[in-house]
């Protein structure tokens, strides 16, 4: 089979009615609808999230992006009075040296940007139409992020009535741990303790990495991301801990379950032969049709904007599993049956 061209991504769009964007989270979190398809029977069902453990083969492997979000909107003050937004680029910053940062306003070299304390960031660089800041304050960036940050939840969700301390909490997994992401792994924002607890019940055991999410996973696809047949590069950091558990598991025949897209590009890279070894540095993993998948056997996300790579990853995993309906036949159903899509909507699970 030929490999996918910028033109085929026609095939990954669909209409998709406005009511059908969830732009606030559900409570409690697992009350969100469940779309099971069974790729072996070709089989449709449908149920809540909370009864996840009923579909997942006992003694699995569920591997989870422990990743944390952080407030990475700002609103400061130009030099000349007016507000702009920095969308400070955390995922990128390795915690030393100039600040990465997006902006909406025209600023120059030198400008600083103030906070509303006092303290500023100072333009030292741009490169193309991203700026690089230096901090004056004698407070760390992740301190001034807690007190004047805004959740960094995509433009579509936002309300005028939207609730910063609610959406620290609702865009982020009850098990985020450690990280730095502008964007939430979304397919993990419906679980709880509870279903965890169903889960360990089942003997489904857990694992985690720790990919930053960044901008580019919102990104429309261009044509080198197919000439390449590469992404916009994150930060992976695979543990030796979960290298172990995971081995064992495949050693053991046991099915493994990726929680979200990128748990899968995390597995499928540093899993190619089969088999992990520990993992700490920058992946750009584009996977598309067709895809053969090493490593995950099970997939649970979410709904996906039209003609994303995200989609396309989708697709690859139900064609590699020999799939009768691609990724836009499911979503075709999905819609008919009113599921919610996006961030804060519902989820698939692909077995």
């Amino acid at each position: 089979m030929e490999h996918m061209k910028m033109s085929d991504l026609d095939q990954y769009d669909y209409e998709l009615p406005p009511e059908l964007i969830r732009r606030e989270p559900l409570e409690p979190r697992d009350s969100a609808r469940l779309f099971i398809y069974d790729t072996a029977t070709d089989m449709v069902r449908f149920d809540v999230f909370r009864n996840l453990a009923q579909y997942l083969p006992a003694e699995s492997l569920m591997v989870l992006n422990d990743t944390r979000v952080r407030p990475a909107r700002l609103w400061l003050r130009k030099p000349t009075g007016g507000k702009i937004e920095v969308f400070v680029l955390v995922n990128e910053w390795g915690g030393a040296g100039a600040i990465p940062a997006l902006v909406d306003r025209r600023i120059s070299i030198g400008d600083r940007l103030s906070f509303p304390n006092g303290d500023g960031l100072v333009v030292v660089e741009q490169q193309e139409a991203k700026f690089f800041f230096r901090m004056e304050s004698t407070r760390t960036l992740f301190e001034l992020l807690d007190e004047f940050g805004e959740t960094p939840v995509p433009h579509y969700l936002e309300s005028d009535e939207k609730d910063e301390r609610k959406l620290r909490e609702r865009y982020q997994t009850v098990f985020a741990a450690t990280g730095q992401s502008v964007a939430a792994p979304t397919a993990s924002l419906h679980f709880t303790d509870a279903v965890f607890q169903s889960l360990a019940m089942k003997g489904i055991g857990r694992a985690s990495i720790t990919l930053d999410v960044g901008l580019g996973t919102f990104a429309a696809l261009s044509e080198s991301s197919f000439e390449i047949g590469k992404l916009h590069r994150e930060f992976v950091t695979v543990s030796a801990e979960t290298v172990d558990v995971l081995n064992q598991a495949r050693s053991a025949g046991k099915r493994v379950v990726a929680v979200g897209t990128t748990v899968t590009r995390t597995l499928e890279t540093v899993g190619r032969e089969g088999h992990v070894i520990p993992f700490a540095g920058s992946i750009d993993t584009f996977i598309y049709p067709p895809h053969e998948f090493k490593m995950v056997d099970i997939l649970i996300t979410n709904f996906h904007l039209p003609k994303t790579s995200l989609m396309l990853l989708v697709d690859a995993f139900l064609q590699n599993k020999g799939a009768k309906r691609g990724v836009t036949g499911l979503y075709r159903v999905a819609i008919q049956e009113k599921f919610s899509f996006y961030s804060f909507g519902d989820s698939l699970l692909i077995l």
